[in-house]
């Protein structure tokens, strides 16, 4: 072998403990990603998966994933947060479900967990306040005060003629502050735009055909749905018992309409799931919980669903139609 062969061989075999020791030393970093159903709206955990990837972040070569899916049974949470903590993953993200965040903060108060798409973290206990969540627990929120009147001013101006409105909400399900906020924020916009409210609760899955039937039988003519993980989970089945009782109804959640429902008015939620990606990213580079204020959300959507209109007999206004983000036909 020449010399300068020799040479180069011998810097090239000098090179592979440094090379070797370069590859170890990239962490792959580990995140749960625990939701309630993950069926229920596929389209926002791949925003979040597509929020990853602008980042820089492959699942498979430098991040892993745990996936965890209740599958509608909230009993299931408990169990599921021990398996992601028993993991050590860097990171747990609570998707869309207020209870479930509170699970995983009474799991662990050391391990970073970011929800996305929350009640009212503050009145729910998950945080100390917005701009200093203080403790292991940030994110994002989903719900802003003025949502449910700006949901019935919609529906108003829909409906023109409606002027009893029945309110479908889940006691409990954003925390004991908001749903007061709520219900007390649809009251005041009730009285504002002439319209006589139904409150209806819908505590368990077989209180939906009851609640209808009061909703008809109190002659309602119209209906808004306030947020709810359950009854966001049960979307496909409260659009159907709105068609059949030829209720007209505000969602706060896209999904309703792509189900068949109406419209909806309320927080892009597949842009809220993006956003979560960059809690991730800065708490794997460092970043504190404590040290990261909650988002609230600051693009919301208008979707009206004409083929469910015609279904129930309405005409939507054109002034209605023309404010829409997404018409669909």
């Amino acid at each position: 072998m020449r010399r300068r062969e020799v040479i180069l061989a011998l810097g090239g075999a000098a090179a592979w403990p440094i090379t070797g020791r370069a590859q170890r030393a990239v962490k792959v970093a580990r995140i749960g990603y625990l939701s309630t159903n993950l069926a229920s709206s596929p389209h926002h955990h791949e925003a979040f998966r597509q929020g990853l990837r602008d980042l820089g972040y492959v699942e498979g070569r430098n991040i892993v994933v745990e996936y965890r899916d209740a599958e509608g049974k909230v009993e299931r949470h408990p169990a599921l947060v021990a398996e992601l903590i028993a993991l050590k993953v860097d990171v747990i993200i609570v998707a869309g479900s207020t209870l479930t965040a509170r699970t995983a903060k009474q799991a662990t108060s050391t391990l970073p967990i970011v929800f996305i798409a929350v009640g009212d973290p503050v009145g729910s206990g998950l945080v100390t306040s917005l701009a200093r969540p203080g403790g292991n627990v940030t994110g994002l929120s989903a719900v802003s005060p003025e949502l449910v009147g700006k949901c019935l001013e919609l529906l108003k101006q829909a409906v023109p003629e409606v002027d009893r409105v029945a309110v479908l909400w889940v006691p409990g399900a954003l925390g004991e502050r908001t749903d007061k906020d709520m219900l007390e924020g649809a009251e005041v916009a009730g009285r504002a735009l002439g319209l006589q409210l139904q409150f209806v609760d819908a505590r368990g899955l077989e209180n939906f055909d009851r609640a209808f039937s009061d909703m008809t039988s109190a002659h309602a003519g119209g209906l808004t749905v306030l947020p709810s993980a359950r009854l966001l989970r049960e979307h496909r089945r409260l659009v159907e018992l709105a068609a059949k009782n030829r209720l007209p109804a505000v969602y706060t959640s896209r999904e309703f309409v792509d189900a068949g429902g109406l419209m909806a008015y309320g927080a892009n939620l597949a842009d809220l799931y993006r956003r979560g990606a960059t809690y991730v990213d800065k708490i794997l580079k460092g970043a504190k919980p404590a040290d990261l204020p909650v988002e609230q959300p600051t693009k919301f959507e208008l979707v009206i669903n004409l083929k469910s209109a015609k279904g129930i007999g309405l005409d939507v206004p054109a002034t209605v139609l023309t404010r829409a983000d997404e018409v669909i036909e």
